[in-house]
């Protein structure tokens, strides 16, 4: 009876590990797609509209998900507190739950904020381009992820059920 028990928490712990990074890799899809409308949006506001960056920056925070806001948000804040600018965003891209190469592109575009318009719209254009291309290759590569790490979570599960056997 012991071991059955022992087995079904083995069992649980391999799902819900599946679970969570399955949980994991959506929130990732999710904040690159964010991130993606944001710059988009940034990019027409800067080039129409003419908005000031803070002003713009918290404009930006409450249209999007809880990271990219949060990130929108200190950013924000630190521009509105008299801090460095291009510092304070990229210490805010590399917190972000992003993979290395979307981190640094986000990170890139710190440098290019303050310059004239022109530039830094396609500054952030190509930005945006480059996140759109990251969540679309992560979205053809996701049943290909999906299926290999529930067959690696329940796999080791059902070996470790077997061992306790």
């Amino acid at each position: 009876m012991l071991r059955l028990l022992g087995s079904l928490c083995v069992a649980s712990g391999g799902a819900l590990a599946w679970y969570v990074q399955r949980a994991e890799r959506r929130r990732e899809r999710d904040t690159l797609w964010d991130f993606q409308q944001a710059f988009r949006r940034m990019g027409e506001e800067v080039r129409m509209a003419r908005t000031p960056l803070p002003a713009l920056l918290r404009a930006l925070a409450l249209d999007c998900g809880k990271p990219a806001a949060a990130f929108f948000t200190a950013v924000s804040h630190a521009a509105a507190g008299g801090e460095n600018l291009p510092r304070a965003w990229r210490e805010q891209a590399e917190a972000l739950p992003l993979p290395g190469r979307d981190k640094s592109a986000i990170s890139a575009l710190a440098r290019e904020l303050q310059g004239d318009e022109e530039k830094t719209c396609k500054v952030i254009s190509h930005v945006a381009y480059e996140l759109a291309k990251s969540a679309e290759e992560a979205e053809r590569n996701r049943s290909e992820e999906e299926k290999r790490a529930a067959a690696l979570w329940f796999s080791a599960s059902a070996l470790l059920v077997i061992l306790l056997i």
